[in-house]
This record gives C-alpha cells, sequence and structure tokens, in this order.
C-alpha cells in the first residue's frame, strides 16, 4: 500500500506502528479492534492508528507519564518502541470526542 504513495522507505516504520498498537489492542482489550493508516502529504506525515473498545489509555498515551520497561522484562516494549522510533504520538479517549463507538485510538506518526 505504501509502495502506490512512494512511502517504501517507511514500510519498516509503519509495520512496527501497526504490529505494536494491534498487539497492544489484542494483548490488554477486550472486543473488536482496527487499524488506520493516513498519509498527509501537505504536512509531510505518515500516521498510523488503532482503535478498540477500551477507553483506558496507557502510561506514556494519556497524562500520566511514561512507562520504560525494565532491562530483564521478557515483554512490555512494545509501546516503548513506538514512542521511541515516532516523532510523534499520541492517544485519545474518543467519547470524550462524542464519539456513538467510544473506545480509545492510539496513533503514531513519522515524517516522510
Amino acid at each position: 500500500m505504501l509502495g502506490s504513495y512512494g512511502l517504501q522507505p517507511h514500510t519498516p516504520t509503519a509495520e512496527l506502528f501497526a504490529a505494536e498498537l494491534l498487539a497492544n489492542a489484542q494483548v490488554h482489550t477486550k472486543g473488536a479492534y482496527a487499524l488506520r493508516i493516513r498519509y498527509d502529504g501537505g504536512r509531510g506525515r505518515l500516521r498510523v492508528a488503532v482503535w478498540d473498545q477500551s477507553p483506558a489509555l496507557p502510561p506514556g498515551f494519556g497524562t500520566e507519564g511514561v512507562a520504560v520497561p525494565s532491562p530483564e522484562a521478557e515483554s512490555g516494549r512494545g509501546l516503548h518502541l513506538v514512542r521511541a522510533c515516532a516523532d510523534d504520538y499520541g492517544g485519545y479517549t474518543l467519547r470524550e470526542l462524542g464519539s456513538a463507538h467510544g473506545g480509545k485510538l492510539l496513533w503514531a506518526e513519522c515524517r516522510v
């Protein structure tokens, strides 16, 4: 998909964002989740976002501090990798925006 926009060099970063955000939704939430990829040529940004049904924002994507995994941890590095590789990232609870579906959206962007 990214190749049709000439964004092949950004495929590994987009794949990392998608894999880790989707894995977070699968492991830590119940119910449906969905991937959304958006290219904004005017801003020179590629955004990868995942919606899920849980309104709880993970540490580092809400207002609380960033969670850094310990060197001995065997899991829990996914969102830390996303934050480290993204040029910008964030998350918001959709019910706060008036969405009928609720849940949250986590996103990460890279410059293209």
